[in-house]
Parts: structure tokens; C-alpha cells; sequence
């Protein structure tokens, strides 16, 4: 495809663990993706220009409008912030809530899985994450891309109205309760 020779894409890797965040960022970089990590949801928030100002003054300013972040891929468990708070900030913002987000947890709780998945996280990876899961986000990418050229300014809806039974991520070993 044209679209994946001429585009880098940039993913926001979110998580409060070096040692995950280092894998994250490796996987991220050996699948040719650009990468920029944080440690926080509140970091998340302030690089994608989205602070809570009662919480974070702005104060360092990282320069979020030159960079456009085309998914975010955050940890689910983290102090403050969860991966599940960070998601449904960004969904309830108008300028972000296209932006596909991908929820990563070492812990395999299928509520919490289903209430992610449907706040509108694209997939939900148990960890730790392998180099066979980076495979995953390319849909999701080319999906962004393409909707965001036939309708700019209705992503979200022109996504809602061609969703398709397979768009459904696929748990090896997910036992429902």
C-alpha cells in the first residue's frame, strides 16, 4: 500500500514502568513505528496538549502541535492516572478522540477488558507485549489514515458506521466469567 511506503507512523507509548516502557519502545521502533514514551497518564495528556490545569499547571510545555500522534498505547495500571482514565479523556475530546487506543495490562480481568473495549480502546493487550502484537496496530493506523482523508471532520461516526464483526480483537487464553 502507498500509505504505509510514504508514513511513519508516531505512537505515544504511556506507562509508569522503565522496564515496560524500554520494551514497549523497543517493540515500537523494531516495527518501524516513531516513538515518544511517558511515564504518566498526566504526561499523556500534556504532551497531546490536554492538561488538567488543576492538577498540572502548564508549566513545561512539551510541543505537541508539530508532532501528530496517530495511536496511543497506554498501560492500564498506573498511579494517579489509570490507562482506562487517560482513555475516556481522550475520547471525550473533540481533537483526540479519533486517535486509536491501544490498553496493555499484566493482569487478565475480562470486566475490566469489556469496559475498555467498549470507552472505544481499539485493543487490549495482556503483557507482557510481544513483537507479535505490534502486528495488531497496523489496522488500526491505516484505519485513522484512511478516514481521516474521505472525512476529515466525522471520523468517529464514518468508523461507527463500518464496523465490522472482525474488528474485534481475538484473546488467546481469556476466560469469561
Amino acid at each position: 500500500m502507498a500509505i504505509e511506503a510514504e508514513t511513519q507512523f508516531h505512537v505515544l507509548a504511556v506507562d509508569d514502568s522503565i522496564i515496560d516502557r524500554k520494551l514497549i519502545e523497543r517493540l515500537l521502533k523494531t516495527s518501524s513505528y516513531q516513538v515518544t514514551v511517558v511515564d504518566s497518564g498526566s504526561k499523556a495528556l500534556e504532551f497531546l496538549g490536554l492538561q488538567d490545569t488543576q492538577t498540572n499547571p502548564p508549566s513545561l510545555s512539551l510541543d505537541h502541535q508539530e508532532i501528530e500522534v496517530n495511536l496511543i498505547i497506554t498501560d492500564y495500571c498506573m498511579p494517579g492516572m489509570t490507562g482506562y482514565d487517560l482513555l475516556k479523556k481522550i475520547k471525550k475530546s473533540s481533537s483526540l478522540k479519533n486517535i486509536p487506543v491501544v490498553i496493555m495490562s499484566s493482569e487478565n480481568v475480562p470486566s475490566r477488558i469489556n469496559r475498555c473495549l467498549e470507552e472505544g480502546a481499539e485493543e487490549f493487550f495482556l503483557k507482557p507485549v510481544q513483537l507479535s502484537d505490534m502486528n495488531r496496530l497496523r489496522p488500526h493506523l491505516l484505519k485513522g489514515k484512511s478516514m481521516e482523508k474521505q472525512h476529515p471532520n466525522n471520523k468517529r461516526k464514518a468508523m461507527d458506521e463500518g464496523i465490522s464483526a472482525d474488528r474485534r480483537p481475538r484473546y488467546t487464553g481469556l476466560a469469561v466469567v
